[in-house]
C-alpha cells in the first residue's frame, strides 16, 4: 500500500484529555528496549594450553532511523490519539509523513464538556484529509438521556467511532475528576449507547482504570449483553498483565486491545515487557491494535510513534506486523456501512451513483476527498 502525504499541548485542558491514556505516573524515564536486539557476538579463539578470555557479547540497538528502513512500507495506524485538543494535529503534519503514518484515529478531550469543541475539531481535519484522518468524538454526558441523541447525531453524521469515554476512572489524578466519566461499564445511559453502535456498527474505544476488580466485573457484563457492540479497551497494557487481557480474549469475541506501545517500551512503570505480550498477540492476532496515546508520559509523541516501530520489530512475523500495525482496525472502519445522511449528501452531487453498498470509509472520501 503505496505511502500517503502526511508543538506541544498547552493548558491544563489538554493533560486532561491525553490524560485518558494513563494514571499514577511517577518517574518518566526511558530505558533502553530489548526488543529483537541484533547480537554481535565475540568468536572464541582457542589454544593448546587454556581458551582466550573474551567480553560479553555486546548488544546493538537499532535505530529509530533503522526501522523506519526496515518497517515504513508497511500501512501503520495509531489507533488512539488526543490531537484534536488545541488543534495540535495541525502541527503534526511533517512528523506523521516523516515518521510514515499512514492513519489516525483522532479525538480531543475525554467525557467532558470541553470535548464538545474538540470533537469539532477532530471532524475538521477529517474533511480536510478524510484519506488520513477517522474522527471519534466524547462530548457528551452519559448520564443524560440527550447523550442518545448526541450520540445517533454523530454517528450518522459520518463520525466513526466513540472514544475515549471514561466507562470508569478510579486511579488516574485527571481523568478520575472528568464531569462526565461514568462510574462503572454499565452506568447511565451506556447501555443503550452501545446499542446504538452497535446499529451503526461503530467501535467504542473505552477509558477503564483500574484494570481490575467490579470495574472489570462490569465490563464482562456489558461484553455479555452486548455482543455486537465493538468494544476497544484502551491502552489496555497499561498497568494491566497480558494474563488479564488473554482472560477477556478467551471470553469475549467482541473485545479489542489498544496496545500503548510507549508505555511498554519506555516508560518504567510498565512490569512488563513487549516478550511478555508476544505470546497473546499471536493467539489472538486479529484483536490487537498500536497506538500513541499522542505520548502521553514520554519524551515526545515521536518517541510514541518509535515505540509503535519497535513492538513492531519484536513481533518479527510480518503477517502479524501487518495485522496489528492495520488491518485489524481496518478491518472494523471498514465494516461500517454509510448512513443514510451521507448517501442523500453523496445522491446530490451525483444522482446516478449506486449507494447501496457504500461504506463510511467509501463515503467520507466521495464527500470530501480532494
Amino acid at each position: 500500500m503505496p505511502k500517503k502525504r502526511s508543538s506541544m499541548l498547552v493548558g491544563v485542558s489538554v493533560c486532561v484529555c491525553i490524560g485518558g491514556g494513563l494514571w499514577g505516573l511517577s518517574s518518566l524515564n526511558f530505558r533502553e528496549s530489548t526488543s529483537n536486539p541484533t547480537e554481535v557476538v565475540t568468536s572464541l579463539a582457542a589454544t593448546e594450553a587454556t581458551p582466550v578470555e573474551t567480553t560479553p557479547p555486546a548488544v546493538v540497538k537499532k535505530s529509530f532511523n533503522d526501522l523506519l528502513k526496515l518497517y515504513s512500507s508497511i500501512p501503520l495506524s495509531d489507533a488512539h490519539n488526543h490531537d484534536a485538543s488545541d488543534s495540535k494535529y495541525i502541527s503534526m503534519q511533517n512528523m506523521w509523513k516523516r515518521d510514515a503514518m499512514d492513519r489516525v484515529i483522532l479525538f480531543g478531550d475525554v467525557s467532558e464538556s470541553s470535548a464538545i469543541r474538540t470533537d469539532a475539531y477532530a471532524w475538521d481535519a477529517y474533511i480536510e484529509r478524510p484519506d488520513f484522518f477517522v474522527p471519534y468524538f466524547s462530548g457528551f454526558d452519559l448520564h443524560d438521556p440527550s447523550s442518545l441523541e448526541t450520540v445517533r447525531n454523530n454517528l450518522e453524521q459520518g463520525y466513526f467511532g466513540l472514544g475515549e469515554i471514561a466507562a470508569a476512572s478510579y486511579n488516574s489524578p485527571v481523568v478520575s475528576k472528568v464531569q462526565w466519566k461514568a462510574k462503572d461499564p454499565m452506568d447511565g445511559f451506556l447501555p443503550q449507547i452501545y446499542e446504538l453502535c452497535a446499529e451503526y456498527q461503530a467501535p467504542i474505544l473505552i477509558h477503564i482504570d483500574p484494570p481490575n476488580g467490579f470495574v472489570i466485573d462490569k465490563l464482562e457484563e456489558a461484553l455479555a449483553a452486548h455482543p455486537k457492540t465493538t468494544f476497544i479497551f484502551g491502552h489496555a497494557n497499561a498497568y494491566n498483565s497480558p494474563e488479564n487481557i488473554k482472560r477477556l480474549l478467551e471470553k469475549y469475541d467482541n473485545i479489542y486491545m489498544d496496545f500503548f506501545a510507549g508505555f511498554t517500551v519506555f516508560n518504567l512503570e510498565s512490569s512488563n515487557r513487549i516478550e511478555d505480550f508476544l505470546p497473546v498477540m499471536k493467539q489472538f492476532p486479529d484483536k490487537f491494535m498500536l497506538s500513541t496515546d499522542s505520548g502521553f508520559g514520554l519524551a515526545s509523541e515521536d518517541a510514541a510513534i518509535e515505540a509503535m516501530y519497535r513492538v513492531m520489530d519484536a513481533i518479527g512475523d510480518p503477517a502479524l506486523i501487518k495485522k496489528v500495525a492495520y488491518d485489524n482496525l481496518d478491518a472494523i472502519l471498514r465494516n461500517e456501512p454509510a448512513t443514510k445522511t451521507q448517501k442523500e449528501a453523496i445522491l446530490k452531487k451525483d444522482a446516478g451513483r449506486d449507494v447501496t453498498k457504500l461504506t463510511k470509509l467509501e463515503a467520507g472520501k466521495l464527500l470530501w476527498g480532494k
